[in-house]
């Protein structure tokens, strides 16, 4: 059976080996962009610099002369070679790569992936597009269509970019939902009542609990809390605080990790602890078993907590409760819309680590249906008393 070809734009495995006393040599298969695989040699006074070296070479690496994208390709090639392009840019996190691949494989190819580039009309996208069940699938095959025709334009396959002629995506506004102290009084209750549920298996940690605490104590993004480290505290400082440094991903053939950085340069931050959060985080250091990644909340096993895991558990603790529609992120808005309420919103986008209070404003404050009492302004318009006729 012949060996499957390598994905456009990637390289097999590399080897090394000493070609001369003290010279060594790496080399590998590379699969340009044209689609031919060709054999990329480098060299260096080491394996590990000789491996440095074809690496430098490949990222370098540009395509052979002449277009990728032809008016005759099917789209499915063309989703092929824009992709590889995407990634070799590295121009968002692999995450997002990975997510537009499954975009492109689920929805563009299955739809579309046999048509010519020059037969895909802005109409064809457009009930493309439509055809999606959300808005946020409709979004991310417009935005992956844009970018593949947007490539197609600059490769001169096309004159236009048939995706702009599409409609504009329209999502229904929904109002921004916080929980008030009562709410969150009975949400501790339904933590409590599952934390104590007979259920087949080992006891359940302290973690939900704890960790829903560290989201009201700081506006955190999930994934920001599961990130945390014991060298991010600092129990010592007065007042206490945490800092945000990174956040935890999960992707396909690497397993979950901490990102050493966090959602934006903005989210970077340091925030005080109030009180009831330095109590918690005490209690762990003395009762958690030490991890090797020094996490605050690790698996049994010692490694990180997945994001979609803990939102799982969630949405068990929160059924049958009135509070379906509470998610992890509900408690980031209860925060801010508290914050807003006490302060201002420039204190709750900081806080948030929004770089202005625009959109902590629009998707994150619960709007305030109550006005001001200006009724001794109104009484302005009292006109005067009224007499009333007598009957004699």
């Amino acid at each position: 059976m012949a060996r499957p070809a390598l994905p456009l734009g990637t390289f097999g495995s590399i080897t090394t080996e000493e070609v001369r006393p003290g010279i060594y040599r790496a080399r590998t298969r590379f699969r340009d962009l044209d689609g031919v695989s060709r054999q990329v040699k480098a060299t260096g006074r080491s394996a590990a610099a000789a491996t440095r070296e074809l690496k430098a070479k490949i990222a370098d690496r540009s395509a052979p002369a002449g277009d990728l994208i032809g008016p005759d390709m099917r789209m499915s090639q063309v989703a092929e070679v824009w992709l590889s392009l995407y990634r070799a840019e590295q121009r968002s996190e692999p995450s997002t790569a990975n997510e537009y691949q499954r975009i492109i494989a689920n929805v563009i190819t299955p739809a579309i992936g046999s048509i010519r580039l020059r037969e895909a009309s802005a109409g064809r996208l457009e009930r493309l597009i439509r055809s999606q069940d959300s808005h946020s699938r409709r979004k991310k095959t417009k935005t992956v269509l844009k970018m593949m025709f947007d490539a197609a334009v600059i490769d001169g396959a096309v004159l236009t970019n048939p995706v702009a002629s599409t409609s504009r995506l329209r999502a229904d506004k929904k109002d921004v939902q916080a929980l008030s102290v009562e709410d969150l009084n009975a949400l501790r209750s339904a933590v409590d009542a599952w934390m104590t549920k007979k259920r087949p298996g080992p006891k359940p940690t302290q973690d939900i609990p704890d960790i829903v605490d560290l989201l009201l104590a700081t506006g955190c993004r999930i994934g920001e809390v599961l990130a945390l480290r014991w060298t991010d505290i600092d129990l010592s400082a007065a007042p206490p605080t945490v800092s945000i440094s990174g956040t935890i991903k999960t992707e396909t053939g690497k397993g979950t990790y901490r990102k050493p950085k966090p959602k934006s340069d903005a989210s970077k931050r340091t925030i005080a602890l109030p009180p009831f959060a330095v109590d918690v985080l005490m209690r762990r250091r003395i009762e958690q078993p030490p991890n090797h990644h020094h996490a605050v909340f690790a698996t049994r096993n010692g490694t990180w907590h997945q994001v979609g895991n803990i939102e799982r558990r969630w949405r068990a603790i929160r059924t049958d409760t009135g509070f379906d529609w509470v998610t992890p992120h509900t408690f980031r808005k209860t925060v801010a819309t508290l914050i807003d309420r006490l302060v201002d919103s420039d204190t709750a986008a900081r806080l948030l680590g929004h770089s202005s209070d625009a959109i902590t404003k629009e998707f994150y404050i619960e709007k305030d249906r109550t006005t001001p009492d200006v009724t001794h302004v109104l009484q302005t318009f009292a006109g005067a008393p009224r007499t009333v006729a007598s009957d004699g």
